[in-house]
């Protein structure tokens, strides 16, 4: 098989997974609490963009079976706000809850809230470090300007809110980017300067964040700062 015909099965596949994948999310009940028990690490889960909390089950309840209580943020919706508005709401739930020691885990977008809510003086000392998957900290070039106007022109690489937030590297050694073989939606990676950076063989944008393989690595890397190994 060529691969450009190898890259448009990897897109079909990852994309038919979305239209079963994302309805199931809209649709379901699982409640906000549901797997806040747990007597390790707490983890809060930030979902990508237009991604409502309960895309993120596979990994939600993988972490909680590990042991670790597990905290959606129900109030960013569907995701499409800006990051700062965004870190806002991180900044505040952690706050209602007295969160403390937590690692986030995150998926495309909710790696950037992530990074951008670490950033901030009132949630550094909460938030122990972060695990993305597939997270477009350098933006994805596929974010052309047609987009600038819309939630997507935020992942225009030469966009101001991106590169400032690029600029910041106080937190990048705190974070575990886990990028996918190769990645639709991010052509050019998931790599971040001064990061944990981590490579899965499996391609995608949506699709590693559902497989039992990654969501194991995922807790393991929950469990580093655990031990501090960092």
């Amino acid at each position: 098989m060529s691969a450009w015909r190898a890259r448009a099965a990897i897109v079909a596949r990852d994309w038919a997974h979305v239209g079963v994948r994302w309805p199931a999310a809209v649709m379901d009940r699982t409640q906000a609490d549901a797997w806040a028990s747990g007597d390790r690490i707490p983890v809060v889960l930030l979902p990508g963009i237009w991604e409502p909390w309960r895309y993120l089950r596979p990994l939600g309840e993988r972490l909680h079976h590990a042991g670790h209580p597990v905290f959606p943020v129900p109030a960013l919706r569907l995701n499409g706000a800006d990051l700062a508005a965004s870190a806002e709401v991180v900044a505040a739930f952690l706050a209602a809850r007295d969160l403390r020691n937590v690692v986030l885990v995150a998926h495309s977008k909710g790696g950037l809230i992530g990074k951008q809510a670490m950033l901030r003086p009132d949630v550094a000392a909460r938030v122990r470090g972060m695990v993305a998957v597939c997270s477009p900290f350098d933006g994805s070039r596929l974010a052309r300007p047609v987009f600038a106007r819309t939630p997507l022109g935020l992942f225009c690489p030469d966009g101001g809110v991106l590169l400032a937030l690029a600029a910041e590297r106080a937190v990048n050694a705190r974070i575990t980017s886990i990028g996918a073989a190769w990645d639709e939606m991010i052509p050019d990676g998931s790599v971040l300067s001064g990061a944990r950076n981590i490579t899965v063989a499996m391609p995608g944008h949506f699709l590693p964040i559902a497989d039992p393989g990654v969501a194991t690595l995922v807790c393991a890397e929950v469990g580093r700062f655990v031990k501090g190994d960092r």
